[in-house]
């Protein structure tokens, strides 16, 4: 089956947040399934083309977007496993400082980028023969590519890519790439499309309904966040248009990259271990208290790696200041995002130096030795679509302490079970979130249990391969459907 991927992340080439994980470990996952695989991709500095052999193929596309004709190159490299991976390289639109803005905000011109991200997309796809039985966009900023391939005037009536289904998977419904109305024409998109069952949104223009409205089966990285975003709370204005398309969304949970995420080979950590041997796992915790500036007073270390934002939930912590000292732990927290937040928790850190620890930024080979140097993991989200923090914590064996939401409730039972790998609350409240870091410090005490509890995590399996084979029958299924074979 030939799959083409159209997605703005790609680890190692570009990573923001989660999408640039999936995009960087479904694909190679795929080809291992016998899959031929292409991704697509924005070409992004510093991308360095001598490492990952990125290299023109030739082709260039066009497309009439922001009142002119733009052209971009198409380079060409060849991914880990295989993946063909394909750079849409535009310096005027992708040669930027941010992927999709600065920390002033989004770039005015988002909308014009992205459509012609698409229009480019296919029109590589269209112009590579054999063409795709399958294309699969990811979240708001490819959401025109179903629509794109939907529609006649565009590629709806188009040979090459006849009998291709439409893939479109949600990543994070909070974020829909909405602009106005008055956009609509320097995409080179008909006002005939700007309707309510079509790209109108309460006046706006929306890309990711459009991906929603227009793509043949649509997916979202957990089972449960597919269910909470039919229901008001989680579906941001698009629960009728998600219920009207239950039928067609899937659940798929994400994986990880046991590979990339074992603490039997990872170089960053100071000691390295495995479910058999946890015995060398204590010395990482004294020495990741000695790099952060904690003193060694006994008390259980409680990591965070996060985006600082509204949604994962930092203002819970942010508002237990006031007995943060009482609960007996202490805070080793990575992390970037809002200016606000970045700036809350270096204040936290530095009332509390002896029990908090905070690093604004990014930094991976700390990121992994706090997940090897801590005993908890703590990601108090308001909603998770599907989280691979817990899924890494639990790989290198610190035990998880999550709200019950999205991914977290597909990954972390609650330790009241026998077979239990973590600690989960319910109620979104600064009280529910002391409660369970003090019943998680408490279980603690015991060493048995704890040990028992750290390996029942580490043998679970996330791995990719599980997530690749539900993306096939997906694909199979929606492409049978069409050629009426389904």
């Amino acid at each position: 089956m030939r799959v083409w991927m159209v997605g703005t992340e790609m680890a190692p080439y570009a990573k923001v947040g989660g999408l640039g994980d999936v995009l960087g470990a479904l694909p190679r996952a795929l080809v291992g399934l016998g899959c031929d695989v292409t991704v697509v991709l924005p070409h992004l500095p510093p991308m360095d083309s001598a490492r990952w052999g990125i290299a023109p193929t030739g082709l260039s596309v066009e497309a009439w977007i922001g009142g002119q004709l733009q052209t971009a190159e198409i380079l060409e490299a060849r991914g880990e496993g295989g993946v063909r991976v394909l750079f849409v390289h535009h310096p005027a639109y992708f040669h930027r400082e941010g992927l999709y803005g600065t920390r002033a905000g989004d770039f005015p011109d988002n909308a014009e980028r992205f459509a012609f991200f698409s229009f480019a997309a296919l029109e590589a796809a269209a112009r590579c023969a054999p063409g795709p039985d399958v294309v699969h966009s990811h979240d708001w900023q490819t959401g025109l590519v179903p629509f794109l391939l939907k529609v006649p005037e565009h590629y709806g009536a188009d040979p090459r890519f006849a009998g291709a289904a439409r893939i479109h998977t949600i990543h994070n419904l909070s974020y829909q790439g909405l602009f106005p109305a008055e956009v609509l024409p320097r995409l080179g998109i008909s006002w005939a499309h700007f309707t309510f069952l079509g790209l109108e949104f309460y006046g706006l223009l929306n890309f990711l309904k459009a991906g929603l409205v227009y793509a043949d089966a649509l997916t979202t990285v957990s089972p449960t966040y597919a269910r909470e975003i039919q229901t008001l709370e989680y579906a941001w204005g698009l629960q009728g248009v998600l219920v009207e398309r239950a039928a067609d969304l899937h659940g798929i949970l994400n994986g990880i990259d046991e590979q990339a995420w074992d603490p039997g080979n990872d170089e960053a950590l100071v000691q390295r271990y495995s479910r058999a041997d946890l015995g060398p796992r204590k010395h990482n915790r004294p020495a990741l208290r000695e790099e952060l500036g904690l003193p060694r007073d006994g008390r259980p270390v409680a990591g965070i790696v996060n985006r600082l934002v509204q949604q994962k939930g930092i203002d819970l912590l942010l508002a237990l200041e006031p007995r943060i000292e009482e609960l007996g732990l202490q805070w080793a927290i990575l992390g970037s995002g809002e200016a606000g937040y970045e700036a809350a928790v270096a204040d936290l850190a530095r009332r509390h130096p002896t029990t908090v620890a905070a690093r604004i930024g990014f930094d991976d080979a700390v990121a992994r030795r706090i997940y090897a140097g801590s005993d908890l993991f703590c990601m108090p989200s308001y909603f998770e679509p599907c989280g691979l923090g817990q899924m890494i914590a639990l790989r290198y064996g610190s035990l998880p302490v999550v709200r019950r939401t999205g991914g977290l409730a597909d990954t972390v039972r609650d330790l009241f079970d026998p077979k239990g790998v973590g600690f989960v609350f319910d109620d979104a409240t600064p009280a529910a979130l002391e409660a369970v870091l003090v019943r998680a410090r408490d279980f603690l005490g015991n060493s048995s249990r704890t040990v028992a509890a750290r390996r029942r995590g580490m043998s679970l399996d996330y791995s990719w391969e599980a997530s690749a084979r539900r993306y096939l029958e997906v694909y199979r299924e929606a492409a049978g459907r069409l050629t009426g074979d389904g």
